[in-house]
């Protein structure tokens, strides 16, 4: 029996983990533009409460399946979030 970690495995929380990102900076994008206008304040308020819930409850799913796919997806998260920001 093998020690390695399945390259499927790898992939797909990786791809979770890199589409979490994805779209939690583009509600982080609309977040910014919502709290640049002050007629909408609470509609932001409302999106970064709704962001925060979401990206936690993703990661929640994912640790459900185990402590691997929770640490895959959030290298992929941190892996999307790093080159988008540099």
């Amino acid at each position: 029996m093998s020690n390695s970690i399945p390259l499927k495995l790898i992939t797909t929380y990786g791809i979770i983990g890199i589409a979490l990102c994805a779209v939690y900076l583009f509600a982080l994008r609309w977040n910014i533009r919502l709290y640049c206008n002050y007629m909408a304040l609470w509609k932001a308020l409302l999106l970064h409460l709704l962001r925060l819930v979401a990206i936690g409850t993703a990661f929640t799913l994912c640790a459900r399946q185990g402590a691997l796919p929770l640490l895959l997806s959030f290298g992929g998260f941190v892996g999307m979030r790093t080159i988008a920001l540099w």
